[in-house]
């Protein structure tokens, strides 16, 4: 009887401390975009080499490479063009038999920064690698700047949305509840090399390139408290 009791009087507590669902709350969300001109450019100068003995292989590709960092960090400056390794692979070739019949192996060098025409340059320069892969960004500075111009966008959108809801349904306004913000970078514009051209140039001469734009968006969801 004890334990019937006990079990009652934990069921009344149990009750009593249980919150009402929350009332007149509506979940929402907008965004902000800001559309801007790619600043960073990437660029990766490649080479390969293919021989029986697979020292000979490093040892071409290493001669390649330390030649183009000579010529690239004459040019370097931070931010501006920053210059790094990239892949550095070496791997063998099979008969149908499973044996080996030789190396191949290849190497690549990484141009990176807002100066466009000093890394063109730099790269026409360099004799012994070619571009294997051009590629457009944000730089960190341009980022944070289109960051917190979609973010102002997509609040006031927030703000004006909740607003115009809460008089929708009859209330004469709002107060947050819980908010999230949240940044990304939409697919950007796919950037134009003419590959075809670079090869024929002359090696002092620019390689050619052209940037496009992407879009920063900043997404706002949360719930807001009608009142």
């Amino acid at each position: 009887m004890a334990y019937a009791v006990l079990s009652a009087a934990a069921t009344g507590f149990a009750q009593t401390t249980t919150s009402a669902p929350p009332q007149n709350v509506l979940q929402l969300s907008s965004n902000g975009t800001v559309e801007v001109q790619q600043d960073l450019l990437s660029m990766a100068l490649v080479t390969s080499r293919d021989n029986a003995d697979a020292a000979i292989v490093q040892t071409q590709l290493k001669t390649a490479v330390d030649a183009a960092l000579t010529e690239a960090r004459k040019a370097a400056q931070p931010g501006q063009l920053d210059v790094r390794t990239g892949n550095f692979s070496l791997s063998p070739r099979y008969t149908r038999d499973g044996k080996i019949s030789g190396w191949q192996g290849s190497a690549e060098l990484i141009l990176e920064g807002r100066d466009f025409p000093r890394i063109t340059q730099t790269a026409g320069r360099i004799t012994t690698l070619s571009v294997g892969n051009v590629g457009f960004g944000l730089s960190r500075e341009q980022r944070t700047k289109v960051e917190a111009e979609a973010q102002t966008l997509a609040i006031d959108n927030f703000k004006q949305k909740a607003a115009e809801l809460a008089k929708d349904f009859g209330f004469a306004g709002y107060s947050l509840r819980e908010v999230s913000v949240n940044a990304n970078q939409a697919s950007p514009m796919r950037p134009r090399m003419m590959a075809m051209e670079a090869k024929s140039m002359a090696s002092d001469s620019a390689v050619p390139v052209e940037a496009g734009k992407t879009s920063v968006v900043v997404n706002v969801s949360g719930s807001v408290q009608l009142k």
